[in-house]
């Protein structure tokens, strides 16, 4: 009888944890996380298309969906919308989540880091404006 109670004493804990690898995070740290993207990306009220499209609300958007970019055709055909998970598996390795995409960058691969970024990067809407 006792066995429920004590898988979810050991349950319950593991969950946090992982959890806690993806909690909020700091924009003004992601800020500097950003400094790697900006090569390529630009994010924020007068942001333009350059190597890579314009990252201004990247989350909930289809991938290769930036008017005037142009995307490989695995980018456009992915299937992806953007949202944290996606974006954490993507930024870690882009040409794993998305073979034969042009994106050619090491990744990130920091949680925390990530996270960081994630928070910076979620502040602007799609017309670059701090939300």
């Amino acid at each position: 009888m006792r066995l429920p109670v004590l898988v979810s004493a050991i349950a319950l804990p593991l969950l946090g944890l992982s959890a806690h690898a993806q909690e909020a995070g700091d924009p003004a740290a992601g800020e500097k996380v950003f400094i790697q993207c900006r090569a390529c990306h630009q994010i924020g009220p007068t942001a333009k298309n350059m190597t890579g499209p314009v990252m201004n609300g990247l989350f909930g958007r289809h991938s290769g969906s930036i008017p005037g970019f142009n995307y490989s055709e695995a980018n456009k055909n992915s299937g992806i919308v953007w949202d944290e998970e996606v974006f954490r598996e993507y930024i870690k390795d882009p040409r794993k989540k998305i073979p034969k995409t042009k994106m050619i960058f090491v990744g990130v691969k920091d949680e925390k880091k990530i996270s960081d970024l994630i928070a910076y990067m979620k502040q602007f809407d799609k017309d670059g404006n701090k939300k």
